[in-house]
């Protein structure tokens, strides 16, 4: 009999392919679970441990409350606003002066005291406001506040990684598993042609002749000779095809979900949500006007004069904290703010505002018909604007969506005396309590189309 080799040597290699993977594994996670320098470790807590420094008897927890209750809307730790970085003060200061001018700055400089005169003369003379309803118990936790050490976060050590940044901690790596895989797969490849080479040679050995492939007709050729599935594939295609094209026709224009990068970041999220400002402090001409109109950068500055960076609590995974400083920094530059010296320099810059929502030239709509006389929220038009970070356009505004809106939307009549005549009279014709947009008149082609 004809010797057809040794076929133990097939699973002696797929053995030792998988004792070769489990080796591999052992060591890498050996490797994940070995402990980081224990000098890094004992370093980590000192780094951020501070010396506690001098409050002056005072609470600075109780002492952080009424500084943001009263003095955060001029005046910062660590940078100068309308008034002085406060980091530190007590140390500055006699104790009995700061409880004089905290309580009635005004009487302090007008009695020539020459310490409260420098230092209004330093501030561009801007008046402090009197706390004469301050007592000394809730000065010294102010100044015991002022006194703390500024926070400084740890430098990282070298070649130490970072927690929550490794996706493997704690287990194998992912690159090892995959490599293990495709290695698994190349074997079990190589191995079927190993079978098929040795079947084959089983055959010819034993005198067995393996029978030829039969020519098969090509599918598209037995296609074609079917003259009726070739008419129903044509009709299909073509209906497909005018489906298709007839969708793509009516997309033109729509910008649904069109979110562009403005040159000034602007969060809603932010604004309208987290700190609830009203859609028409901003876009006041939206209750008066046609268009709802662009803010003007004067607007921003009400607020960001006094607020040049963000609280930590606003920062999310997307958008650092320093991300929201540096935008805050651009609106400055454009309205020529020198937040250091408090004052305008003059020196402005245009913001190229990137426009989203943008109607046909032969569609009319009035802001102020529906926001003022119409009742209708901002968010139903617009979305939900205080959820979003980047604004975007929520709703297709086609022609269907408008005349959808008027054919479900009521007329609001509480207070609105402009509708009440015609309402007694439309209400009666159609047998209503209520009547909506459309049976008003929203459905006349020369409401929006003039």
């Amino acid at each position: 009999m004809k010797k057809m080799g040794n076929h133990n040597s097939i699973p002696r290699k797929l053995y030792l392919s998988v004792a070769l993977i489990l080796s591999l594994s052992i060591t890498s996670f050996a490797q994940d679970a070995v402990p980081a320098d224990p000098a890094a470790t004992a370093a980590a807590p000192m780094a951020t441990t501070a010396a506690p420094a001098a409050t002056s008897g005072g609470d600075a927890v109780k002492g952080k409350e009424i500084f943001n209750a009263n003095c955060a809307a001029c005046h910062k730790l660590d940078a100068k606003a309308t008034g002085p970085a406060l980091r530190g003060v007590g140390a500055k200061y006699d104790k009995a002066w700061l409880y004089k001018w905290i309580h009635n700055s005004g009487d302090l400089i007008k009695s020539g005291d020459a310490q409260a005169v420098k230092v209004f003369e330093e501030n561009n003379k801007v008046p402090m406001t009197a706390f004469p309803q301050l007592s000394e118990a809730d000065i010294d936790n102010i100044i015991a506040y002022t006194m703390e050490a500024k926070a400084v976060a740890a430098a990282p050590v070298v070649g130490e990684k970072v927690p929550g940044t490794d996706a493997n901690a704690g287990g194998i790596s992912n690159d090892v598993i995959l490599g293990a895989l495709s290695l698994v797969m190349a074997i079990l490849i190589v191995m079927l042609f190993l079978v098929n080479n040795v079947l084959r040679k089983v055959a010819a050995a034993n005198g067995i002749e393996v029978a030829p492939k039969e020519p098969t007709l090509p599918i598209w050729k037995a296609f074609v000779k079917n003259q009726f599935l070739v008419l129903v594939t044509s009709i299909f295609l073509l209906l497909a095809s005018a489906f298709f094209v007839y969708g793509y026709l009516m997309q033109i224009g729509v910008d649904q979900e069109y979110a562009p990068i403005q040159p000034i970041h602007y969060s809603h999220r932010i604004h309208a949500g987290s700190n609830g400002i009203d859609c028409n402090y901003c876009h006041s001409s939206a209750r008066v006007s046609k268009h709802s109109g662009i803010p003007s950068l004067n607007v921003c500055m009400n607020c960001h004069k006094n607020i040049a960076e963000v609280s930590d609590t606003t920062a999310t995974d997307e958008y650092s904290k320093a991300f929201y400083d540096k935008e805050i920094d651009k609106l400055y530059k454009a309205v020529g703010w020198d937040k250091v010296n408090q004052k305008y320099t003059g020196i402005t810059q245009p913001v190229k505002w990137v426009r989203i929502h943008n109607l046909q030239s032969f569609v009319y709509f009035n802001h102020s018909q529906h926001v003022t006389v119409g009742g209708i929220a901002c968010q139903t038009c617009h979305g939900p604007v205080q959820t979003y970070e980047i604004q975007k356009q929520f709703a297709p505004l086609t022609m269907s969506w408008c005349i959808d809106c008027h054919r479900k939307t009521e007329v609001k009549m509480e207070g609105n005396e402009y509708y009440t005549k015609i309402h007694e009279q439309l209400s009666k014709k159609y047998g209503v309590e209520k009547l909506t947009a459309a049976q008003m008149g929203g459905l006349e082609c020369g409401k929006c189309h003039y």
